[in-house]
């Protein structure tokens, strides 16, 4: 039977909580260079959590969040999703467009730019792990979705139970003066692949 996250002892979990606090680090540098500005970051809080807690993050499955999801693929395989609520959208908008403020809704423009800061931040964590493992890891291009929490959750939902209920998350805060962005990060392995991470950090 493949280890899945259900499967972790406290060890192991301590080990993956690391990494997440690594890699919300690299993501916070990584936006920093990116809009020229110094971002502050609060601790990530990691957790293995179920699935059907998530949309209470962020106020409940009718809220309507934005969520960039990538495909992972390399010496292991699963997925990435990046959740934000709108407002915390807005705000990383108008970060990287050096704005105060803009209309409610997002424009093209707003949604490409979530699409590429999105790839850059996971890209910042994936490099973490990468380096930290030894592994190869290469993620796709970012598809964005806009709608309630429930909807977009149930992607990773439908992908992820086929493993277990339980999904591995960092809650990450960046601010920048008065800005503050809250993001949620997903990592979902998929079927075999929690073995080969675990095996390649040496806690296994």
């Amino acid at each position: 039977m493949p280890l899945s996250i259900d499967d972790l002892n406290s060890t192991q979990i301590d080990v993956l909580k690391e990494i997440g606090n690594i890699g919300a680090g690299n993501a916070a540098t990584a936006l920093s260079k990116m809009i020229a500005k110094k971002i502050d970051m609060d601790v990530p809080k990691v957790n293995i959590l179920e699935f059907k807690n998530v949309p209470d993050l962020v106020g409940g499955p009718e809220i309507a969040v934005a969520g960039i999801y990538f495909k992972v693929t390399g010496d292991i395989t699963g997925s990435i999703m990046f959740l934000l609520d709108t407002i915390s959208a807005k705000q990383l908008t108008n970060l990287l467009m050096d704005r105060s403020e803009s209309q409610d809704s997002l424009d093209d423009m707003e949604i490409s730019a979530l699409q590429e800061v999105g790839n850059i931040l996971a890209g910042s964590y994936l490099s973490s792990l990468s380096v930290l493992t030894g592994l190869t890891l290469v993620v796709s291009v970012p598809s964005l979705a806009i709608d309630m929490a429930g909807a977009i959750l149930s992607v990773p939902v439908i992908l992820f139970g086929q493993v277990g209920d339980k999904v591995m998350l960092i809650e990450t805060d960046f601010f920048e003066g008065s800005k503050h962005v809250k993001g949620n990060f997903f990592l979902i392995p998929d079927e075999d692949s929690f073995e080969i991470l675990l095996k390649s950090l040496g806690v296994i």
